[in-house]
C-alpha cells in the first residue's frame, strides 16, 4: 500500500496525523511515564500527536 503524497517527509506540506503507530504511542506513553518495558502492547490508552 502506498503512502498519500500529502504525508510524505520531503514534501512541501506535511499534514498532521491524527492516528499514531504502535511505536509512536509507545514512544509517547513511556516519556511519560504510562508505558514501561514488559507492557501490554495492545490496548494501549489513546495519545495526542506532539506536532
Amino acid at each position: 500500500m502506498s503512502q498519500h503524497p500529502s504525508l510524505k517527509v520531503g514534501g512541501k506540506i506535511r499534514k498532521k496525523r491524527n492516528v499514531l503507530k504502535r511505536y509512536e504511542r509507545i514512544d509517547i506513553l513511556s516519556d511519560s511515564n504510562r508505558w514501561k518495558e514488559g507492557d501490554k502492547v495492545l490496548g494501549l490508552p489513546k495519545t495526542k500527536p506532539l506536532e
